[in-house]
């Protein structure tokens, strides 16, 4: 039988332009399905940083309940080269070079990427090698719900990104509820696996923690966070909810995620993630391949 393999990058089906930068672009595959991928360009007063989010699914099987993209659901694990094919179209499409550009990768756009590892670890493998884009480990970040099992293995890999995980809530019972993934693998199992996960040197774990109004945001949510992290080498990622049609839940007041931020960081480093593309749909949970006006 004859082996069948695409060559060549994805293709653009539309592209959507922020009027902060980003750029959101829905990219077509060799089956005819989409896939999402966003530019993140930041100009610093000394240096300039892209970071490019990219997808390791089509869709997610993960029915977290304040994210658009799980009302998708899953169509199909992406090969790797799939994967690197994302990152390799918005270089080109940008001119970004790793030789003289600050280059980051986030694994945080459609998908679960522990339930697609070997293809999320071969493309780490390319994006890492100097003969291919040649990226530090440092670079790339991967997002995951906690899948527990999956962060032992990817642990055991001599090339991975750095982990982040997904906390949302502050105990067992209210990340059940945001979170149905915590019925298979509970809170208190996966902040056994991040105790038990080799850090290399330089590294922390993030967490990631999505602030609901009303829901998991009051002062009483933060102390538990400290609680729940404080033998944990870590650091917070505070991200007030980016809004999207079909999601129940309302964004919280700043003076609600400035107050929660003041309490975990007198514990541990914590930040408060600026969305970038919210009016394009572009910022973190509201990937679901939504037309907003006329794409470019």
């Amino acid at each position: 039988m004859a082996l069948k393999v695409a060559v060549g990058l994805p293709a653009p089906a539309a592209e959507y332009k922020s009027t902060d930068g980003t750029r959101r672009y829905l990219l077509g595959l060799e089956d005819g399905r989409t896939v999402e991928t966003v530019l993140m360009p930041e100009d610093g007063p000394k240096t300039k940083r892209d970071t490019i989010c990219i997808s390791s699914q089509v869709g997610c099987p993960v029915n977290c309940q304040f994210c658009l993209t799980a009302l998708m659901g899953l169509e199909r694990n992406l090969t790797a080269g799939e994967i690197v094919g994302q990152v390799l179209f918005v270089m080109r499409a940008h001119e970004i070079s790793t030789s003289s550009d600050r280059l980051n990768i986030v694994m945080m756009g459609m998908g679960e990427p522990l339930l697609n590892l070997p293809n999320v670890i071969k493309a780490t493998r390319i994006l890492t090698d100097p003969a291919g884009i040649g990226l530090s480990p440092k670079r790339i970040t991967l997002s995951t719900a906690g899948i527990v099992p999956k962060i032992a293995e990817l642990g055991r890999e001599p090339v991975r990104p750095k982990l982040a995980i997904s906390l949302n809530a502050s105990n067992e019972e209210q990340r059940r509820e945001l979170m149905p993934i915590t019925r298979k693998y509970s809170l208190k199992d996966l902040l056994a696996a991040c105790k038990a996960y080799p850090l290399r040197p330089w590294e922390k774990l993030t967490f990631e923690y999505v602030l609901l109004k009303g829901v998991n945001d009051t002062e009483a949510d933060a102390r538990r966070v400290v609680k729940l992290l404080a033998h944990l080498n870590a650091k917070v990622n505070l991200i007030a909810l980016n809004p999207g049609p079909g999601i129940k839940f309302e964004t919280p007041d700043p003076e609600r995620v400035r107050a929660f931020q003041a309490i975990v960081r007198r514990a541990m480093p914590c930040f408060v993630r600026r969305p970038r593309g919210l009016d394009i749909f572009a910022a973190c949970g509201q990937l679901k391949r939504q037309e907003v006006g006329v794409a470019d």
